[in-house]
């Protein structure tokens, strides 16, 4: 596999008011060039927290104490602020959920776009920023890109404003993509313009995408594969059909469970009783345990992965070979990559 993007046993940590707070938790991820790769699970889990650690985009109570993200042949965790304002942006775009919080109400579009190409390609002359300021525009379908140039954020609707920031990020072609709820405060017909968009922009300029979300109807239409988290840590990955078919992981059955269908006649929706662990820093078993219907004395240590089909899938549970058919050539190992 071609990897753009690996996280080697990533961990991040919060100073709180109550404590420290494990927010990402040996976190391994890979991503394959060209594909598009969702991060799962629900409000809490680090997700957000995965893709700021990436980035270097912490906020000062928190810190990347362990591990390492590597970016083609960059290790990012290695370089200064200030080479990291040069790769984000112009090597690595980032798409937030919130488009009227992620643009300057001061400024028009116009300007923010010239910003980019200002900063990331040394362009000042002021016929060439307009001109491919209108380009950037009109590639994720803003109509009367000329004349939009000189608007303000808040005279654009909710999904005009998301194509702005999708605009932005993708201004000077970055090879990866992090996009961090795009879609959250839209409607549903917008929400599929916009993964459409985002799906369409990928294929044109081979980008890579990680796409974090805790829908996974939106997951399963847009991404190629999926790595779930629980509590800061990653607890299942791979081809996302494959995973959606038959979920290795209780966690991953149970969000699956819970997620409503059209053509399902059920009075009450399947939940999962009880809440995230919200201090993580000292436990040394199974997170999902206190939730889960499988759990036994074992769980009371973190469990081996088990990984089959020559590493693609992988799930972090004791009862993987009980739960579903592994292939003969699955294979368990202590530790926490995968």
């Amino acid at each position: 596999m071609d990897i753009i993007l690996e996280t080697r046993n990533l961990t991040t940590r919060i100073a709180t008011p109550a404590g420290i707070l494990t927010a990402v938790d040996h976190v391994n991820l890979k991503l394959e060039r060209g594909r598009a790769l969702a991060l799962v699970g629900e409000s809490g889990s680090g997700k957000s927290m995965t893709c700021a650690s990436i980035v270097g985009l912490l906020a000062g109570n928190a810190k990347v104490v362990e591990g390492e993200v590597r970016f083609n042949d960059l290790t990012l965790t290695d370089q200064t602020g200030a080479a990291l304002r040069r790769i984000r942006g112009k090597r690595i775009g980032m798409v937030l959920q919130d488009a009227m919080t992620s643009l300057n109400p001061l400024l028009t579009i116009g300007a923010q776009l010239a910003e980019t190409f200002r900063h990331h390609r040394g362009i000042r002359n002021r016929r060439e920023l307009r001109r491919l300021s209108i380009e950037a525009l009109e590639a994720v379908g803003i109509p009367a890109a000329a004349e939009r140039l000189a608007s303000y954020p808040f005279q654009f609707s909710g999904g005009m404003r998301q194509r702005v920031c999708i605009a932005i990020a993708i201004a000077c072609e970055p090879e990866l993509l992090l996009c961090d709820e795009p879609t959250t405060a839209l409607d549903v017909t917008v929400q599929a313009q916009i993964l459409q968009l985002l799906r369409t922009l990928q294929r044109q300029r081979g980008m890579t995408i990680l796409f974090v979300t805790h829908d996974l109807h939106l997951a399963r239409k847009f991404c190629d594969d999926v790595a779930v988290m629980y509590a800061g840590r990653i607890v299942e990955r791979g081809p996302i059909e494959q995973v959606f078919a038959t979920p290795a992981h209780p966690y991953t059955e149970g969000l699956l469970r819970s997620t409503p269908r059209l053509a399902a006649h059920t009075e009450r929706l399947a939940t999962l009783q009880g809440g995230a662990q919200a201090d993580r820093a000292d436990s040394t078993g199974c997170r999902f345990a206190a939730r889960c219907e499988y759990a036994h004395a074992g769980c009371a240590s973190y469990p081996d992965w088990f990984a089959w089909d020559d590493g693609a899938r992988a799930a972090a549970c004791w009862e993987v070979p009980n739960r579903i058919a592994v292939p003969a050539n699955a294979r368990p190992w202590r530790g926490e990559a995968a």
